[in-house]
């Protein structure tokens, strides 16, 4: 296993700072050394690289880290939760991008989920390569107001990565999905782009109607990068955030329950944390962070990849179709997963992405004799990889 503690610095966060019980049970870089990482858990990592952001800007501000540790250990928290530090911004933000993208490789290969807070939204791409280095297809979520496209042809930046993001060669990305869109942000030619490539769109419209809709969205992830800025400014920093519509505070911390909750997922960002931001909007982040956590204490560990005999199935006849769609549903927490198959002559290489997340109301369409979009879009990505 690589050294990665050459690449970070230690908190300055004190026992003595903090109120409740996380910072004793938390493995913490400090004075008394860089953590020994044995056992399963989340890292928690802060990267403050901001230089493709509009702000510019490299100081720090571990404000949330006090916040954090001002709380109590959840239920069944039976993990090691790990506070690595602060990856020091490099010489070039390419230099910051490395460090990050070999931390998250390691981590991801011991069973360890990197938390990585700071950063202008760029960083996914950083997080990404950390996958590139485990050759592993992932399916990527992003948080957003925006969809952050931009040119391959331009430099990329905090709202201009996913066209980069897209011409990585080779390319291991399978799907892109959008949770809380806002048309009057976004440019037709951009959705027009996701629509071609079968990727996925969850209007913020859309979420607030449902909540729930997100969860398969969020279930079917490898990768997630949250954008703090995707939340409403009057529940942050209505003097460092800009957006005045958005996620609600409730909202987010639900978003983040439901991603820990993802036996898939193996990485999240929390980018566009401004560094003199508000007291409050930092308290914000440290709960999301919490209920990040809460979630993998959550996790059942019922993705359906290897024996299904554990799981109900459904076989749902559709008109003019030679073959039935196939529904899984859990036994331990009545989700849902829809089979889509795929060129056998593949092996295993899209294995994790044959099996896709939806809920119940996709087979109740199904009942209906209307065919899920989701099973469209995989079957078109799966005949077209």
């Amino acid at each position: 296993m690589k050294d990665i503690s050459i690449y970070f610095k230690p908190t300055v966060i004190s026992s003595s700072d903090c109120k409740g019980d996380l910072r004793n049970s938390a493995l913490v870089y400090d004075d008394g050394g860089f953590p020994e990482i044995e056992n399963k858990g989340v890292a928690l990592i802060y990267v403050p690289e901001n230089r493709k952001s509009p702000y510019s800007s490299l100081e720090g501000n571990e404000d949330f880290r006090k916040q954090f540790y001002s709380f109590n250990r959840g239920d069944n928290w039976d993990f090691s939760i790990y506070d690595l530090g602060t990856i020091a911004p490099g010489e070039t933000v390419d230099d910051t991008y490395f460090a990050l993208s070999q931390v998250v490789s390691e981590l991801v290969k011991r069973d360890v989920v990197p938390m990585v807070i700071g950063g202008s939204q760029d960083i996914l791409m950083a997080c990404y390569k950390g996958f590139e280095h485990l050759e592993r297809m992932i399916n990527i979520c992003s948080v957003d107001s925006s969809l952050d496209v931009g040119s391959p042809d331009s430099e990329i930046s905090s709202d201009a990565y996913v066209s980069h993001l897209l011409m990585q060669r080779p390319c291991f990305l399978f799907n892109y999905a959008n949770i809380g869109m806002q048309r009057p942000l976004v440019q037709g030619k951009d959705i027009h782009l996701f629509e071609n490539l079968y990727f996925d769109i969850c209007r913020l419209g859309t979420f607030n109607s449902d909540f729930r809709l997100a969860e398969p969205l969020l279930r079917n992830s490898d990768l997630i990068s949250v954008d703090f800025n995707s939340i409403k400014n009057s529940e942050t920093d209505p003097s460092k955030y800009s957006n005045v519509n958005g996620f609600k505070s409730d909202q987010i911390c639900q978003i983040m329950k439901y991603a820990g909750m993802s036996d898939k997922m193996s990485c999240i960002s929390i980018a566009e944390v401004h560094p003199d931001q508000s007291v409050s909007a930092s308290n914000l982040l440290s709960q999301m962070i919490w209920y990040f956590v809460d979630g993998l204490a959550q996790r059942v560990g019922d993705f359906p990849i290897e024996n299904k005999t554990r799981y109900k199935k459904f076989h749902v006849h559709i008109d003019d179709f030679d073959d039935d769609l196939i529904f899984y549903k859990s036994h331990k927490s009545s989700r849902w997963w829809l089979e889509v198959s795929y060129p056998a002559a593949e092996g295993s290489k899209y294995e994790r992405h044959h099996l896709v997340p939806c809920n119940q109301i996709d087979y109740d369409n199904a009942l209906k004799n209307k065919i899920p979009n989701l099973w469209w879009k995989t079957l078109q990505k799966l005949s077209h990889s």
